[in-house]
């Protein structure tokens, strides 16, 4: 079984990129554990391990943005993961379509007006 060849870190957690099949956009960084991984597997859409919560969280369960999985790819060292997905809305807790929605230049962190184009 692939999931058995993925290296977890010592918290038993590997990083997963979530990154919009049809427009390559990176929408968030989340942290999956092997339960995590396997349900989302299983039913096709991103489970991941709460850090601060320390627990699993189905993405999209409260708030509706359920992001379906279109593929995971795997890493050339299996400690990273690429979770490429339909988003059925915001990636982001703050509503933004994306977590990666600042930029950042000498002056500190700034807000995008468009995170798209980064202008």
């Amino acid at each position: 079984m692939m999931n058995d060849k993925i290296k977890y870190d010592v918290s038993g957690l590997v990083p997963a990129i979530v990154q919009d099949a049809d427009t390559n956009e990176v929408l968030m960084l989340a942290y999956m554990n092997a339960e995590s991984l396997r349900l989302t597997l299983e039913t096709g859409e991103t489970w991941f391990w709460s850090r601060s919560r320390r627990e699993l969280w189905h993405k999209g369960a409260t708030s509706g943005n359920i992001q379906t999985v279109v593929e995971i790819r795997v890493d050339c060292d299996a400690d990273t993961l690429l979770v490429r997905v339909n988003p059925a809305g915001a990636a982001c807790h703050t509503g933004e379509r994306s977590c990666f929605y600042r930029g950042m230049d000498p002056q500190g962190i700034n807000t995008l007006s468009d995170p798209l184009s980064g202008e």
